[in-house]
């Protein structure tokens, strides 16, 4: 496949041989994260959480900008440990809305402590990896181009649904279906792009 093959279905040929989407080649952080981390299977409780959070901060963000947060999100939510988080009140977003290293934004913060006792609630009923992963799709074709590249899916709208009656917030279809890419439910790489390095 030569570069303007590539160029028209939103793929770049790496230096390095590889061949990544577009959005993945703008930077080091966005190359690492794609090559390692995007896809990867998350089948862990603090894992999915702490990604139901990222996804939620980064609602009218870039995701690079939540990766080069990401180190002070985590220290400043004690490492995204549910069971902490859940018991943490109006002194501590306060406290969070002065730390510079994260996004000051009093509805994002909120949500993550909503989230948190949302967390520890599901439990009772089978738990959160048992509810996010229920919604894997049976079957998934990847797509050829970044321009028919989904976005959404019944799927991640159902777990959106199923996430807010639970009483999660800033899980919306899309935030869902950003997770799901990102967890391993779906692959959503573009037919003939590089898959992740070391697995």
């Amino acid at each position: 496949m030569n570069d303007d093959d590539l160029t028209a279905r939103g793929l770049v040929h790496g230096d390095d041989g590889r061949i990544r989407p577009e959005w993945a080649c703008s930077s080091e952080l966005l190359r690492d994260y794609y090559d390692h981390e995007w896809g990867r299977a998350v089948t862990d409780e603090r894992g999915l959480f702490e990604r139901i959070c990222l996804e939620g901060f980064q609602a009218g963000l870039s995701w690079e900008t939540i990766l080069r947060k990401r180190p002070a999100f985590r220290e400043a939510f004690a490492g995204f440990d549910p069971d902490v988080l859940a018991d943490w009140g109006d002194a501590e977003v306060d406290r969070l809305l002065e730390c510079d290293g994260i996004i000051r934004n009093r509805a994002k913060i909120t949500a993550v402590l909503t989230n948190a006792r949302a967390t520890v609630a599901l439990r009772r009923e089978g738990g959160l990896p048992g509810l996010v992963l229920s919604f894997t799709p049976e079957r998934w074709t990847r797509p050829d181009s970044a321009a028919v590249q989904a976005t959404t899916s019944p799927e991640s709208t159902a777990l959106a649904k199923a996430l807010k009656k639970a009483g999660f917030s800033f899980v919306g279809p899309t935030t869902c279906f950003a997770l799901m890419e990102a967890v391993g439910m779906v692959d959503n790489r573009i037919s003939g792009a590089s898959g992740l390095v070391g697995g």
